[in-house]
């Protein structure tokens, strides 16, 4: 189990840079006494590397500094600006508007939710009155309802803080007890990092979006046009893809990421076929949820061959009667670890097992 939960927490705690354009200018240095600094704003340095993809578009990665979750993408139209994703916590989100600054003094108007994902969706709390929060009904519904508090990822990843912060405090111990200097202070610098990001999980107050869309929604900023298009069930039940047509610019959330994305509440059968819709669209430039930009439409091919082939060997073993839990360790995808290096063996993340086979006994939908 622990080799899965460090393979995803790779894409939760962005420290993965871009190679792309050169950065904006240092932000000064967020304080504590900072009086609209919410709970857990607290790191030094940067939070977020903003990436030049184009002129006005940039995607947003953080540093390691501070727990954003996801990486974001920022369009500076010729008025306004338009954030993809508002990060983990309302502490990502304010970092990320405070260092905007240092780009653009244009307003943040409109904010998009590419999914209901704490990590993609708690900054929302901290936009002011009057910038509009776009997602897809599924989303809003979702967010509503509480489940970006709750359900499998929310358990492992926040719920498990407490455990996981004594977890490297005993291993910090251990670092000093053997005089390894860096090690502890690597440590050290963790688990500062992670009580600062529990500190802001108790701020959340969950705002859904305050637009919706079922299908597709299209906004003209200035010269620019933005496409939000809704292809079908992936990740969630209601991904959003945000596309630039004339720049060729598209920002993917998780429905397609740098590597392998959480299917702890995918749609294995349908999830391939919703990335087949995405090819109609004519991009060179992918700004995915979690790892860097790419441009290489093959990855597309590469995940899509992975689900499939993750679907029908579960639904296999399902029918012979492997558990969950067997199947999680015994399934072999190494076959496709050419294209996704955190392939190291047989096995798959439980959860994409387990919500698999909920889906087959219709105890999920």
């Amino acid at each position: 189990m622990r080799r899965f939960v460090l393979a995803f927490t790779a894409f939760l705690v962005p420290l993965l840079g871009v190679a792309c354009q050169p950065q904006a200018p240092p932000a000064p240095e967020p304080s504590a006494a900072s009086t609209d600094a919410p709970a857990g704003a607290l790191y030094e340095g940067e939070a977020f590397n903003f990436h030049q993809i184009q002129p006005g578009i940039y995607h947003a990665v953080g540093t390691g500094s501070l727990a954003v979750g996801c990486n974001g993408s920022i369009f500076v139209n010729e008025d306004d600006v338009l954030v993809v994703d508002s990060h983990i916590t309302p502490a990502a989100a304010w970092a990320l508007l405070k260092e905007l600054k240092n780009i653009t003094d244009k307003p943040v108007r409109y904010v998009v939710n590419t999914h209901f994902h704490f990590d993609h969706a708690h900054g929302n709390q901290v936009f002011p009155e009057g910038v509009e929060i776009i997602g897809h009904e599924f989303t809003r519904d979702k967010l509503v309802a509480g489940a970006s508090k709750s359900g499998r990822s929310w358990d492992l990843f926040v719920s498990g803080l407490p455990a996981r912060i004594t977890e490297m405090e005993a291993e910090l111990k251990a670092a000093k007890d053997a005089s390894d200097q860096t090690k502890a202070e690597e440590l050290k610098k963790n688990i500062e990092i992670q009580k600062h990001y529990q500190d802001a999980t108790g701020a959340i107050e969950v705002a859904p979006p305050t637009t919706t869309l079922s299908q597709r929604m299209t906004l003209f900023r200035g010269g620019r046009e933005i496409q939000l298009l809704y292809f079908g069930r992936g990740h969630t039940g209601g991904d959003v893809v945000v596309y630039l047509p004339a720049e060729k610019v598209i920002a993917t959330g998780d429905l397609l990421t740098a590597g392998l994305s959480y299917m702890g509440d995918g749609y294995l059968e349908e999830w391939a076929d919703t990335l087949e819709e995405l090819k109609s669209l004519d991009f060179e430039v992918v700004l995915p949820g979690h790892g860097q930009a790419f441009r290489e439409k093959e990855k597309i091919d590469y995940f899509q061959a992975y689900l499939r082939d993750l679907s029908q060997k579960l639904a296999k073993m399902h029918a012979d009667g492997v558990s969950a839990k067997d199947a999680a360790q015994k399934i072999d995808m190494t076959s496709h670890a050419a294209h996704f290096p955190t392939i190291t063996g047989p096995g798959a993340h439980p959860h994409a097992v387990e919500r698999a086979y909920a889906l087959i006994d219709g105890k999920e939908q």
